[in-house]
């Protein structure tokens, strides 16, 4: 195992894009890494940081854009799927921030709606945090 910097820069850029609208997948990219000879320490740490603050940033874009946040959700499929949960399930929907596809429009609409910082960090962070860790144990 082994600490590269170019390699961990790469994945917490790819962590940080992966939870952001861009479509980029940081599981595929935390899997190279491991691949590729990367601490799993410094792998986990590194994919969660970049990945947290990606989405921390689109909570805050849905909670500064306001109507912008909401129109661009609703030109998606996955984002009206996105508000039709946070609609019914409020802070909940958080817990499926960790899915492919919606999971970044749920984060976006987590800041739309205004739910709770708590609540966006327990389950929305949580479970993103908690991905990486089941793809380490899996790849271990």
């Amino acid at each position: 195992m082994s600490f590269d910097v170019s390699a961990a820069v790469g994945l917490f850029l790819a962590a940080f894009l992966g939870a952001t609208l861009v479509p980029v997948s940081s599981e595929a990219a935390f899997v190279a890494a491991l691949a590729a000879g990367t601490d799993p320490t410094v792998a986990l740490v590194t994919a969660s940081a970049g990945n947290a603050l990606g989405a921390s940033v689109t909570y805050a874009m849905g909670w500064m854009l306001g109507p912008k946040t909401r129109a661009k959700l609703e030109a998606s499929r996955s984002g009206r799927k996105a508000l039709a949960w946070a609609e019914r399930y409020g802070a909940w929907t958080l817990a499926g921030a960790w899915l492919p596809v919606v999971g970044d429009p749920i984060c976006l609409a987590a800041g739309l709606f205004r739910m709770p910082i708590g609540a966006f960090v327990l389950l929305g962070l949580g479970t993103r945090v908690a991905r990486y860790a089941v793809l380490l144990w899996g790849f271990g």
